[in-house]
């Protein structure tokens, strides 16, 4: 059963990965989500690099949440990564949920991405 699910999952994301491309200026903003973590990365499409990526296994989010597999983990990860990643200049973003459904960790996660003031 979990097999089957993973392999619906990779085909949402295969056709949602066919309307998105990130660029230079807005690039894409892709989530993988775990049992016990959440790992976001920025890419570059067009030249097949990733920019900028954070995991939950990160210290500053490991102090404060040990297991990083709930919604309030989520949100920290959301304003820590959205303030680091406005450091590094990014602003402008296209938020990739990877086949995820756009619930509960995904949901904390970009909801805390747009209140720390990235925009998609």
């Amino acid at each position: 059963m979990k097999n089957k699910k993973k392999l619906l999952r990779l085909k949402r994301h295969r056709c949602i990965r066919l309307k998105m491309h990130g660029t230079n200026q807005k690039p894409r903003l892709v989530i993988h989500r775990s049992l016990k973590n959440l790992n976001a990365q920025i890419i570059d499409d067009a030249e097949n690099k990733t920019l900028f990526s954070l995991s939950t296994l990160d210290k500053q989010i490991r102090q404060k949440f040990p297991c990083a597999g709930n919604i309030k983990a989520a949100e920290f990860f959301g304003e820590v990564f959205a303030q680091r990643a406005k450091e590094k200049g990014f602003s402008k973003i296209i938020f990739d949920r990877a086949g995820y459904l756009y619930h509960g960790r995904v949901k904390a996660f970009a909801d805390a991405l747009r209140k720390a003031g990235l925009e998609f």
